[in-house]
């Protein structure tokens, strides 16, 4: 229990640090204006249109970098600082967000896997919590004993972890491939200079990265129960 603690620490902190340095990076791109003078919104709605979807609605939602996009009811959802702002930094995220439209509408696979693993994430997340739970609560004594029940429990708690690790990986080409379409566009269609080009790759490699501590940490946290599996095997 302590080395799963100590995981999530490490980890805590990393995340921190890179979530931080993110809204930094955002806060300051966000104060120079587009040299177009487009919104975010109108950033995405163009991106939309030039790539022939028509059926997405734009909209607003509450909270600092919430910007995302809904595949069930087709919504490009944008945070008020990206949807009103006119900035590198909203133009940044707003195609971002619509460059996961366009996976949708060209059902780029990575994407509908991963749509498809929601149903089982969910139910793995609800096992961690329960399992931290017992954990907390004296099972940590049967996780360290030889025994058939301790076994079941570790298997469980693996293979809801391997869930969870698959689900993080296959996020991050999704998230990649999404910052590497909204880029192209925002260049191809010259809706940045040069500079803002800069600014916009900047901030959505900071974004990309705290996929990039959530993929670590999960993968640290199955292996930390597949060694202790291991390590019962040996005994």
């Amino acid at each position: 229990m302590g080395g799963l603690i100590l995981i999530g620490v490490v980890f805590m902190i990393i995340g921190s640090l890179v979530s931080s340095r993110l809204k930094s990076k955002f806060a300051q791109y966000s104060q120079i204006g587009l040299s177009n003078g487009l919104s975010g919104e109108a950033i995405a709605r163009k991106m939309l249109e030039d790539n022939g979807i028509y059926d997405v609605k734009i909209t607003q939602v509450d909270g600092q970098l919430t910007d995302h996009y809904n595949p069930l009811d087709k919504t490009v959802n944008l945070s008020a600082d990206v949807y009103h702002g006119r900035s590198a930094a909203a133009a940044a995220v707003a195609a971002h967000e619509v460059g996961h439209a366009v996976q949708h509408a060209q059902a780029y696979a990575a994407l509908k896997f991963r749509s498809a693993m929601v149903p089982a994430v969910n139910i793995a997340s609800r096992v961690m919590g329960m399992a931290n739970m017992f954990l907390m609560f004296g099972g940590v004594a049967l996780l360290s004993q030889n025994n058939p029940m301790g076994n079941t429990l570790l298997l469980v708690l693996i293979a809801a972890n391997v869930a969870l690790a698959l689900f993080a990986l296959v996020t991050l080409p999704v998230e990649f491939d999404a910052s590497k379409r909204a880029l192209n566009w925002m260049e191809t269609r010259n809706v940045v200079s040069q500079r803002e080009h800069g600014m916009a790759k900047d901030a959505l490699k900071w974004a990309a990265m705290t996929y990039v501590v959530g993929a670590a940490a999960a993968m640290a946290n199955l292996l930390y129960f597949v060694m202790i599996f291991l390590g019962r095997r040996d005994d």
